[in-house]
């Protein structure tokens, strides 16, 4: 147990105060325990023993899930600016000197996750991580085929990209445009 406090006064605590991902561990397994926990605000409840590749799954699905305040936070963000390329991550649309570029929900994805962290050189595997998930089981040169789709929509010269750089033997990173 936990001194001074229980499980349940903890998750009850720490929601009057951030959104964060709450996962309770415990060695308490009955219903009335679990359907407790989960009310007050965790967002899963596994009880003991569990198997710790269980516990990794779970909290990587979690991830895969945006927290409230980041969906109410994307709202009021102003677009990203490489230049002549702007990125509306939240309402899902983007611009280059003005004009709409149209792209494929998988090719917006790939963009905004490169725009979202430019100092990030995002190697193939962090790319489809970002994307489509851990679990993605496919060619990660499919990565490569949507870069290159990216790159001819925005107008972006392969031979010398200055929107979506190529790090050799490492992977991609969003430049700052011309």
């Amino acid at each position: 147990g936990l001194p001074g406090m229980d499980g349940i006064e903890v998750c009850r605590t720490v929601r009057t105060f951030t959104d964060c991902y709450i996962i309770m561990l415990t060695a308490r397994v009955d219903e009335i325990d679990k359907l407790v926990g989960l009310s007050v605000g965790a967002d899963d409840y596994l009880t003991k023993p569990f198997s710790p590749r269980e516990l990794v799954a779970r909290v990587r699905a979690m991830l895969r899930r945006p927290r409230p305040s980041e969906q109410a936070d994307a709202v009021g963000t102003p677009p990203l600016v490489f230049g002549s390329l702007q990125i509306d991550v939240a309402g899902r649309e983007v611009h280059r000197d003005g004009e709409p570029v149209d792209l494929t929900r998988t090719e917006f994805e790939v963009l905004a996750a490169l725009a979202g962290q430019p100092r990030i050189v995002f190697s193939r595997q962090l790319l489809i991580e970002a994307v489509w998930g851990d679990g993605w089981m496919s060619d990660p040169h499919l990565v490569d085929v949507h870069i290159g789709h990216v790159r001819r929509k925005i107008g972006d010269d392969p031979s010398s990209p200055v929107f979506i750089r190529t790090v050799r033997g490492v992977g991609y990173q969003m430049g700052v445009g011309e």
